[in-house]
């Protein structure tokens, strides 16, 4: 394989007459790879100096890579992910929490999907996608060709595939579910390799999205067996092995890209998506680890102290340069994978996308003349559960090479460099620089929060013919609706609207449910209402009814779904999942 310096394989594609266009400059277009896991924070890697956890295939993969060791990410799952698919902020991308009908991307933004396959790259997904589990919003819809994934937050949760749980689970493959045989990483790296195979003689974009190691922490025996025994120590074993089999996949992916004799031409990158949620055990949120390892950060998932949102992420790509296992210590973020992937592998990125994130390139060609930023902004919209509606500053943080401006349990300046685990606040001996960091705030501020508004599932699209809606998506200003069935098995007397979008008007049917089809249990509730578009029906459930159905006429545009079933004693709880078709 020959080695091509980045810039050259820019201009290379530049003058290229078409990206459809078969040309030297896509047959030298490298593949893509990103792989990124759930809750896994910066302490839980071998390389980054755990004493206990053993990561040996991450481990080599450090050593050989360019590493950013001040990168960020969002405090936790959907942000971090719709970050990364666009390139921009997630507040104004509209998928800025995990629940309450807040998960899903303004229809107008485009994703890194969008752009690798408008370029002629195959695009693939596999594993968790949190950024909404109907059209217009699933992978498939957003620019993904090859699909394999889990609905909702996590395994096991309300809108995934009812009975999973992490061991021979049903999964959707391009809109159809499957069922698969063993352990869910394992299934999506198997999966992972099988895009690979198929589309090694092309240019191909996988974005590898693993739901481990968030919880339940379930994981075979054998690879949290090493980690037993340690309470002293260790926080939680299976965490720890969930971590090591992620480790062993790794090593097995890497085999096969050389295999296939394309490993020398592939961007193959690795971060996570927030701080550690099992690695070490805290006094709250905010507090350095008790017990465990978190490589002398405060705070874990969840915290905008650095803990919560400073990630690994290590790029190797030995066919433009990227190896030998460098550190680059700027500031850099999920917003950048964007541009810098498009620059990588020369995408010119179209209007249209106007990503919030600058290309890393100068960094990696060692040129920080070129570098454009100067600070960056983590906040935590309505900061943790959801209890309060997001305001300007809470739970926020404005990074720069040096200081930290936290603003949650009351404001902090921290000097990042000399007290990187953040104990001292500065904030009485620099307020020059407590009021410049809140100065570049406040444009943050007024740029993304007009876009904080609800995000609608389309009905009648006729990508879906059956849209299941799951109270996940019940949307709230505060607070979380019932998003797994340890609430709704306690049939919980709440309900709320769905957004919705009619795409087009007609006859539709409504099935209303509190458990999903497949678990096949009776409703149990004495009536039935059902209100949208500004009509009102009602009706008697039956004896031992599995779902209560309503026909309605619907106009085409936006409006708001709300579910009631009531019991003996006239108290209502909506229908936790409920299911839309066109007639």
């Amino acid at each position: 394989m020959k080695r091509y310096p980045i810039l050259f394989l820019t201009l290379l594609f530049l003058v290229s007459h078409s990206a459809k266009e078969l040309s030297l400059a896509e047959e030298e277009r490298p593949n893509v790879i990103l792989i990124m896991t759930d809750d896994q924070g910066y302490g839980d890697l071998g390389c980054h100096g755990n004493p206990i956890l053993k990561t040996p295939h991450l481990d080599a993969l450090h050593g050989e890579a360019v590493r950013f060791t001040d990168f960020h990410v969002s405090p936790f799952c959907t942000p971090t992910r719709a970050a990364l698919m666009t390139g921009n902020y997630p507040a104004r991308t509209g998928a800025y929490r995990t629940s309450a009908g807040k998960t899903m991307m303004h229809p107008d933004e485009k994703t890194v999907a969008n752009l690798f396959a408008d370029a002629g790259y195959a695009t693939g997904m596999v594993g968790k996608w949190h950024l909404g589990d109907n059209a217009p919003h699933r992978p498939q819809d957003r620019g993904f060709e090859d699909v394999v994934w889990h609905r909702c937050g996590g395994i096991g949760q309300a809108s995934d595939y009812w009975g999973n749980d992490y061991f021979d689970d049903t999964y959707e493959r391009n809109g159809v579910f499957e069922k698969f045989e063993g352990y869910c990483t394992d299934v999506w790296f198997r999966e992972g390799v099988r895009f690979v195979a198929e589309n090694k003689e092309n240019p191909f974009f996988l974005y590898l999205a693993l739901n481990a190691p968030h919880g339940p922490y379930f994981v075979p025996s054998e690879w949290a067996e090493p980690y037993q025994g340690q309470k002293d120590k260790v926080a939680n074993p299976n965490f720890y092995g969930m971590i090591a089999n992620i480790d062993h996949n790794v090593g097995i992916l890497r085999k096969a890209l050389e295999d296939l004799e394309i490993a020398e031409n592939t961007i193959l990158i690795f971060m996570t998506d927030n701080g550690t949620a099992g690695g070490a055990k805290f006094d709250g949120l905010n507090s350095e680890a008790l017990i465990g390892y978190n490589a002398g950060l405060r705070g874990k998932k969840s915290s905008v102290y650095d803990g919560g949102h400073r990630v690994p992420f290590f790029i190797h790509w030995p066919a433009g340069g990227l190896e030998g296992g460098r550190d680059i210590d700027t500031l850099a973020a999920h917003l950048d994978v964007l541009p810098t992937l498009a620059d990588l592998c020369g995408i010119p990125i179209p209007d249209g996308y106007e990503p919030d994130g600058v290309s890393l390139v100068p960094l990696l060609e060692g040129d920080d003349q070129l570098w454009e930023r100067e600070h960056l902004i983590v906040q935590f919209m309505g900061g943790a559960y959801g209890r309060g509606i997001p305001a300007p500053f809470e739970y926020s943080a404005v990074l720069t090479e040096q200081w930290r401006l936290v603003n949650s349990d009351g404001q902090g300046l921290f000097d990042i460099r000399n007290d990187p685990a953040q104990r001292d606040d500065l904030s009485s001996h620099h307020p020059e620089v407590v009021k410049s960091m809140r100065e570049r705030y406040l444009p943050f501020w007024e740029s993304v929060s007009p876009r904080m508004t609800p995000v609608r599932i389309d009905i009648g699209n006729s990508v879906e013919k059956s849209t299941v809606l799951c109270s996940q998506d019940w949307y709230k200003e505060v607070g979380n609706p019932p998003w797994n069935f340890g609430s709704i098995r306690k049939l919980p007397r709440e309900t709320g609207p769905w957004m919705i979008e009619v795409k087009e008007a007609g006859k539709y049917r409504f099935t209303l449910r509190q458990f999903p089809k497949e678990a096949d249990k009776e409703v149990i509730a004495e009536r039935a209402k059902i209100e949208i578009a500004g009509k009102v029906e009602e009706k008697s459930v039956q004896t031992g009814s599995k779902g209560v159905v309503f026909e309605m006429d619907l106009p085409k545009g936006p409006t708001e779904l709300v579910t009631y079933l009531y019991d003996e004693k006239g108290e209502a709880g909506g229908a936790y999942f409920t299911e839309v078709e066109k007639l």
